[in-house]
């Protein structure tokens, strides 16, 4: 005879099988409902400089306006919070290939394209970025491009799109200072529907690198223990997912 247990958290749900046998806990990933609002964009110091180039649209200088930073920093967050703002139109990076620039163009009257580093480099996905570039230019529109490095570091195929985007107007996000990271922290846990309390940020704060990406590999790995377990998030769970990401490296 089986019996099946459900138990459900609003990001995540847990299937228990139970037979005459053993008892099987099954965890299964939901999507984490992240906060998009321009609201829940934790400021700090390391990122002031990109809220006030959101802020400030649509009186930019410049038709584009990269946004850069590393992993997990919450670019694509402020890119949703100026999508938003300037009912911009999210493009995926791989129409720089499937479509050419007047059919992107045509999707919206303002432009976001999310993550076009590995697209950079490409002659087909430049070529498409460079007409797509003058159509907004000379019809007086916007764009916004994330990336993790700056123009100015980056290897382009084709020299035009290359002086025009070395000279666009940047904006980097840098690494938090430990009032943004506990923040970050919070945020995080919180979009998995966890609250965590202040002894687990003591803990947690002078054990991981001071990094986006660490925080948002330390948050998963300590939900997802938490389920497989069927317990809290607490100490012993954070301590166990440190080990867990360490034995990963």
């Amino acid at each position: 005879m089986i019996f099946l247990k459900i138990s459900v958290r609003s990001a995540r749900a847990t299937f228990t099988i139970i037979t005459m046998q053993n008892a099987q806990q099954i965890p299964i990933e939901f999507p984490v409902r992240v906060a998009r609002a321009r609201e829940d964009f934790m400021i700090g110091d390391s990122n002031a400089d990109a809220v006030q180039w959101i802020d400030q649209w649509p009186n930019w200088p410049a038709p584009a306006l990269f946004l850069c930073g590393p992993a997990a920093s919450g670019k694509s967050h402020l890119a949703a919070v100026w999508q938003t703002k300037s009912k911009a139109a999210k493009i995926n990076p791989q129409d720089l290939i499937a479509n050419e620039a007047q059919t992107i163009s045509a999707k919206g009257e303002n432009l976001v394209i999310d993550g076009i580093d590995p697209w950079l480099g490409d002659p087909a996905a430049e070529t498409t970025l460079f007409h797509l570039y003058n159509i907004v230019k000379e019809e007086g529109r916007t764009m916004l491009l994330t990336t993790r490095a700056a123009p100015s570091h980056i290897e382009f195929a084709i020299p035009d799109l290359a002086s025009r985007f070395r000279a666009a107007p940047t904006t980097t996000i840098k690494s938090p200072d430990d009032t943004l990271l506990q923040n970050i922290i919070v945020k995080m846990f919180a979009d998995r529907q966890i609250q965590i309390n202040e002894d687990i940020l003591k803990y947690l704060m002078p054990r991981i690198e001071r990094s986006f990406k660490s925080i948002s590999d330390i948050v998963a790995k300590s939900d997802e223990l938490a389920l497989s377990k069927h317990r809290a998030v607490t100490i012993p769970i954070i301590r166990d997912a440190l080990i867990a990401l360490q034995q990963e490296e």
